[in-house]
């Protein structure tokens, strides 16, 4: 009973941290923590970690919540998305790693041209209002992203709650855990053969579970 109330708990904090972020769309992922090989505690930091991240960038200027997308696992960022000045993403990896918590930050955000990242700004926006787990994504990402995840549940000997993917611009990235080298061998095989997929880049670590 001990060990059910501290999930609980701390599914509890998720909860209300991606409310107080103002984040809907994200609390479904709350719901699969309960699933995953990460400790209750890198559970409730990691949120954290993440709304603090989406609250100094809306802070910044709230479009960015549309041109950045951030994933944490242990304590490890992955930054992806697009922006159209290099200065403009040294302010937003300054603001993320503000945060001493963190333990690493992978910047993955593409720098296009002023008219892409509008023209990605504004369908992401739109496939916001379509569905909310669209955020920050484009259709043709969100469409690889579904596609993906809809595979990975579907694998035997992938447990797919351990792992956070992105498409930008039909490049996936990856992070999370994998307990053997095979399953994450047969993930990034899946996110290769996805079409419309063109590279796929991890920052995955392989643990076995004890």
């Amino acid at each position: 009973m001990i060990r059910q109330h501290s999930w609980m708990s701390a599914l509890g904090i998720c909860f209300v941290l991606l409310l107080q972020a103002g984040c809907p769309s994200l609390i479904m992922e709350a719901g699969k923590k309960a699933f995953e090989t990460r400790t209750t505690d890198d559970q409730v930091i990691d949120t954290k970690i993440g709304a603090g991240i989406l609250s100094r960038l809306s802070d910044k200027d709230k479009g960015l919540l549309l041109d950045v997308s951030s994933d944490t696992w242990e304590q490890r960022v992955l930054l992806t998305g697009t922006l159209d000045n290099p200065g403009t993403r040294d302010e937003v990896l300054a603001l993320v790693k503000s945060d001493e918590r963190i333990k690493q930050v992978y910047d993955e955000i593409q720098i296009v041209t002023p008219e892409e990242k509008e023209r990605r700004r504004k369908e992401a926006e739109e496939q916001d209002k379509k569905d909310t787990e669209g955020t920050g994504q484009t259709v043709g990402d969100f469409w690889i992203s579904t596609k993906i995840e809809a595979q990975l549940i579907g694998e035997p000997g992938i447990k797919s709650v351990n792992y956070r993917w992105r498409s930008v611009r039909n490049r996936v990235y990856l992070i999370g855990h994998a307990r053997t080298q095979g399953e994450l061998d047969k993930v990034l095989e899946i996110c290769k053969e996805t079409k419309g997929v063109t590279s796929v880049k991890h920052f995955v670590e392989v643990k076995p579970v004890s």
